[in-house]
């Protein structure tokens, strides 16, 4: 079991689940905090990196595109400080965060994780019922059925057509905008057989975003809400990685992010599977670990025989390069 307390909260990892406690802190985000814990499978995992920095750091996790719907309907918006998968780690906790980020990449390596996109949602969403507060009027959703109601301040256009309401059946989809300077973001539903092009101010079915306090952050859990409960929009695709298929987490550069945050990449020392003298099977490296993690599953290796073993299968594995 790793570990780590930091400011924006606390993240545990059993081996299968990475599982993060956001902080009840003012200095936490709201949006944080409104989405409570979650759950992250192994399974969900592009990649994990630890950045230093100056007073400390910053741990963050790469999700393989398509698994979460929070960050597949924000599409990158969320601002750095609403977004729940980094924390802030202080000086204190630099080693911590270090021994968390290996064992949760040893782990990706072990179970063979691939790193393309998913064909369907591994995470749930956010919890319902939501509501959500914006500009020209509110949203809720109760896991059945969307509900738009207006306020004062929407347009005559929007007004004249009415309060909205929609069944997850009459919806092709649904997107989200951040605000960004001057240029309002929005909220909107996409009903079935229906392509519009008006603004955000005049659609019926979208509501105007300002900024990113509480009250619009919750539009974008609402959105991720309901984009959970449709079909994944890469369902019925093939898709190179997909669920339970595609190359598995060994640090292709071509799934490398900045700041190394895939599987750490072998080097040609590391493709040496333990006794093998030819330096050209990485396959048989991976069988190892792999059998190594049936042994302990089976209940044949103890927990600290197969860390004894792990480290020393992937000895030369960290040792090269």
């Amino acid at each position: 079991m790793a570990e780590l307390m930091a400011r924006d909260g606390t993240w545990t990892f059993d081996g299968e689940v990475i599982r993060i406690v956001p902080g009840r802190d003012r200095g936490v985000h709201k949006l944080r905090q409104l989405l409570g814990e979650i759950a992250v499978p192994l399974q969900a995992l592009a990649g994990i990196a630890y950045e230093p920095g100056k007073k400390g750091g910053r741990l963050r996790l790469r999700l393989r595109a398509g698994a979460d719907p929070l960050l597949h309907v924000t599409g990158g918006g969320l601002p750095e400080a609403a977004d729940p998968y980094q924390a802030a780690v202080g000086s204190d906790r630099t080693g911590v965060a270090e021994y968390f980020a290996d064992e949760v990449r040893n782990a990706m390596v072990v179970e063979q994780v691939p790193t393309g996109p998913c064909d369907r949602f591994l995470l749930p969403g956010p919890a319902v019922p939501l509501s959500a507060t914006a500009v020209d009027g509110t949203a809720t959703f109760d896991g059945e059925r969307v509900r738009l109601e207006w306020n004062w301040m929407v347009e005559e256009s929007k007004k004249a057509a009415g309060s909205r309401s929609f069944a997850l059946d009459d919806l092709a989809g649904v997107g989200w905008t951040p605000a960004i300077g001057l240029e309002s973001g929005c909220l909107r539903f996409v009903p079935k057989g229906m392509v519009t092009k008006m603004k955000p101010e005049h659609d019926p079915n979208c509501l105007l975003v300002w900024g990113f306090k509480k009250e619009s952050g919750t539009t974008a859990l609402l959105a991720a809400a309901v984009a959970a409960r449709l079909p994944h929009p890469a369902a019925g695709i093939e898709v190179a990685g997909a669920g339970g298929s595609g190359e598995p987490a060994t640090g292709d550069a071509g799934q490398e992010a900045p700041g190394d945050m895939s599987a750490p990449a072998p080097t040609r020392e590391a493709t040496r599977a333990p006794g093998d003298s030819t330096g050209n099977d990485h396959d048989a490296l991976l069988r190892r670990l792999r059998e190594l993690g049936e042994l302990r599953r089976d209940g044949v290796l103890t927990d600290e025989e197969f860390a004894a073993a792990k480290q020393t299968v992937l000895a030369p594995f960290h040792g090269g390069g």
